[in-house]
Formats: structure tokens, sequence, C-alpha cells
């Protein structure tokens, strides 16, 4: 089986993200499963003004439709909301791939916190980009430490 990650965040940024992505993929070998990765090395990338050490890619769908074409996946999983993982779901909605999502770190409030955008906003555009997916998965250690709001955030998107 051949998974296709696409994700925003990669080496080399030392994260949560990549660290489990990264760990996820070592893991899977073990049951026979091929996971590659749909990642800023692809493209051009800027340093974020306030964080000059994360890099934002640059993609243009054409890139992103060649690359998810040439990976061949059987599964799509679309583990970040930026540039990438927006083109990702766009692609896979245009030609009725099926996806995944996840939830992995604090983004409405990491967002809202350095650009003083509404929390409320954030996760309302989470809501908006998961709508589509096939699965969404819930990290659980995130799940412990947020369980009201989680639980509202799934309630919420399974409802639609």
């Amino acid at each position: 089986m051949r998974i296709l990650v696409a994700t925003d965040a990669w080496h080399p940024q030392v994260n949560g993200v990549v660290r489990t992505l990264t760990m996820m993929a070592e893991a899977a070998k073990a049951f026979g499963v091929d996971v590659s990765f749909l990642n800023p090395q692809s493209f051009r990338t800027f340093a974020m003004p306030s964080y000059r050490d994360l890099r934002v890619a640059l993609p243009y769908p054409a890139k992103i439709a060649q690359l998810i074409a040439e990976a061949r996946p059987d599964s799509i999983h679309i583990a970040t909301e930026g540039p990438i993982g927006l083109l990702a779901r766009r692609h896979c909605r245009q030609q009725g791939l099926p996806f995944t999502t996840s939830f992995h770190t604090r983004f409405p409030e990491y967002i809202s916190a350095r650009f003083l955008i509404p929390e409320s906003w954030i996760w309302a555009a989470l809501r908006a980009f998961s709508r589509w997916r096939r699965t969404f998965t819930i990290f659980p250690q995130l799940a412990i430490s947020h369980q009201r709001r989680l639980w509202f955030l799934v309630s919420s998107m399974n409802s639609q």
C-alpha cells in the first residue's frame, strides 16, 4: 500500500508535526506500507515574516497534481492546513479522490496569538477544511488536554 501525506511542515523544521509524521512513516514500514510526502521541498518557499525559521511553500495546482500523479498513492492524507494542504485538498475534491485529515496541534491558539485573529474564525476554517474528508483523526494527547473543545469540533463536523 502507498500512502501520500501532504504536509506544509517538514524537515529541517523541528516540531511535533514533523516528528510525528517521520515516526509514523518509519513505523508503517513494518506493516508493508510505503509512505511518501508531498512537502515544501518540492516548491519555492519564503520565510514567514514573524517567524523567520518557518519556511512557507508556494505551491501551484499543476505541480500538486503532477506530484500526486507521480506518487500513484492508494490513499492520500492531508496533515496540515497550509498552502500545500489546501491545494492537495482542492485537487482531491476536483478529481473525486478520497482523502483523510488529522489535527495535531494547537493551531487556532497559535494563529490567534501571533496574528490577533479570533480563535473562533480559525476553528470555523478548520471545520470547513475537513468537511469533505473521508475520516478525521485527533491525536490522543491533544484530545485529553482539550477535550471539551475537540468534542464540539468533532460533533460539529460529523453533523454536517
